[in-house]
């Protein structure tokens, strides 16, 4: 029986960047299929689960964050800056664009591009909300162009901060294997019994 795997991360979390390798491998071991699915901790997962978006919580929890960060970078021998400048930075776009390429072109490439995506924010000091630095991650990794033109489009409501992505998903829903398939930005998995 094939083993598949449902990876919820955030593309704009350094946690999903310093562990995202090393799932890819442990999936990619066990011959498992990975589906790749993004998640809008900040805007939708945090406010019903008691979790605080960074800068609200209190000065000594982030000062710890950061000893966290450097420690686990160090240790899995990573780069990492962990004051990026575009952080927090809102995910949605890259999110988007890892799911058009998903199902375009598949999980492996949607793994491929959410690295490229988190190196760009934690190594490379880039705005993952800048369709400049989403168009150089497709081109990086030899991917359409026209995904970015697919996952920047946005509804009204996007461009004023809401984590909306309701527009580009029935896009991919009409995409080749999206039909019926459901967004996870700003859904929590359903409960296992």
């Amino acid at each position: 029986m094939p083993l598949t795997v449902d990876y919820y991360f955030a593309p704009q979390s350094p946690w999903s960047y310093l562990g995202h390798l090393r799932f890819w491998d442990i999936a990619r071991g066990a011959g498992a299929t990975i589906r790749v699915l993004p998640v809008d901790l900040g805007g939708k997962v945090f406010p019903v689960s008691g979790g605080l978006p960074l800068g609200k919580r209190a000065p000594q929890r982030q000062a710890y964050r950061l000893l966290e960060l450097k420690r686990f970078s160090e240790w899995l021998h990573a780069p990492l800056n962990v004051e990026p400048k575009y952080f927090p930075v809102n995910g949605d776009d890259a999110a988007k664009l890892i799911i058009a390429v998903d199902l375009h072109e598949g999980p492996s490439a949607a793994m491929s591009l959410a690295d490229t995506l988190m190196r760009a924010c934690w190594v490379q000091d880039r705005n993952l909300a800048d369709e400049a630095v989403l168009a150089a991650a497709l081109a990086e990794r030899e991917l359409p162009a026209r995904r970015a033109t697919w996952s920047t489009a946005r509804s009204s409501g996007a461009r004023t901060g809401s984590t909306s992505c309701s527009g580009g998903w029935r896009a991919a829903e009409r995409a080749p294997g999206g039909a019926g398939r459901q967004s996870t930005i700003g859904r929590l998995p359903p409960a296992r019994p």
